[in-house]
């Protein structure tokens, strides 16, 4: 049970880094400040490859909405099984 509290406060703080990510996206960031510079090399990574995945949709990047969903249902399918065990 450890191990899933653990686990679980570190997947909810990343979904709060991308939930900032995408709100400062709203704002036309420098790229040379290190907070956004930060919070894009935490995050960039994962969302490039949703990005992949996702139609292009003319602008508009749902790619942090799906992660937040994955995430969430990851956390969720983690707590059935060890619930259930």
């Amino acid at each position: 049970m450890f191990l899933f509290n653990v686990l679980d406060t570190l997947l909810q703080v990343y979904v709060y880094i991308v939930i900032i990510r995408a709100l400062i996206s709203w704002f036309n960031p420098d790229p040379r400040n290190q907070l956004y510079r930060l919070l894009n090399d935490i995050t960039e990574p994962v969302l490039v490859r949703i990005r992949r995945m996702l139609p292009d949709m003319g602008g508009i990047d749902l790619s942090p909405i799906v992660l937040i969903l994955v995430i969430q249902f990851l956390i969720r399918g983690m707590l059935l099984r060890i619930l259930f065990l």
